[in-house]
């Protein structure tokens, strides 16, 4: 594929994570591999470039709307290092049929758990399916558990090192459940944590001289990403939340059971 139509494809990508705060990676990862001509090995990596260039475009917009709480995504992004370094070395050590059997488990998970929440919100009337509060769609006190927000930040990290993905899938539910955020705040601030991470495990990777990718052609991806994610960031202002996460959530299920199938036929 031309590098024209990478920038195109990246404007969809850019699209999910303005709306979402979440979910480029996961689908900059099969798209870099089975669409771009990328190795598994270097489809990380460019994701990684794509998530962290994104989100910082998408970011300002989010603070101007005062969805973005600075210092609790400091402190989460900077909780992420526990996870990455051990994600990278992993990352770094699998072979490209385990890596992708693995990150395809991951997209199905995804995708169920977003599914399913959606459509609990959307009937039984939530407030992820709802329109804001306020600006911040502040929920209240926040109700903070130490152990659950190291863990998610752990963890977080980890997949960024490991799959080149974002994490906002698994920062947001925790900014939500773990700290009273709004759905829009949790959104807006886990792109800030989405930044973090993936600057970390792009620092690792170029530490350890195993950050190899197409450079030309993963900035022309972020390039129009980063268009869709200014785009899509007032988009995600107009339909409700829920909408949003289970139309995604459909969507990675699909690309999670076509790299599952294509990874265990060994395409």
């Amino acid at each position: 594929m031309s590098l024209l139509g990478a920038a195109g494809i990246g404007l969809l990508v850019g699209a999910v994570v303005g709306a979402l705060g979440a979910g480029g990676g996961i689908i900059a990862v099969p798209v870099l591999t089975y669409l771009l001509g990328q190795s598994e090995h270097a489809a990380t990596n460019g994701s990684l470039v794509i998530v962290a260039l994104t989100a910082a475009v998408a970011l300002p917009g989010k603070a101007r709307r005062d969805q973005v709480r600075w210092r609790d995504g400091l402190v989460f992004g900077a909780m992420t290092t526990l996870g990455a370094v051990p994600g990278r070395l992993i990352n770094e050590r699998l072979d490209a049929e385990t890596l992708f059997l693995a990150f395809s488990a991951l997209l199905l998970t995804v995708a169920a758990t977003m599914i399913g929440s959606s459509f609990r919100d959307l009937c039984g009337g939530g407030s992820a399916g709802a329109g804001p509060r306020s600006p911040g769609e502040t929920r209240g006190t926040p109700r903070r558990s130490p152990v659950l927000v190291a863990g998610a930040a752990a963890v977080t990290g980890l997949l960024t090192g490991l799959f080149g993905v974002g994490g906002g899938f698994a920062v947001v539910p925790v900014l939500v459940v773990a700290m009273g955020f709004g759905i829009r705040q949790a959104t807006g601030t886990s792109l800030l944590v989405m930044i973090i991470a993936s600057g970390v495990s792009i620092l690792i990777g170029i530490a350890r001289e195993s950050f190899v990718l197409d450079w030309s052609l993963v900035l022309l991806f972020a390039g129009g990403s980063m268009v869709g994610g200014v785009l899509a960031g007032r988009l995600s202002q107009r339909v409700p939340p829920a909408v949003l996460s289970a139309t995604f959530g459909v969507l990675v299920g699909i690309v999670g059971m076509i790299t599952l199938v294509r990874t265990a036929a060994g395409v």
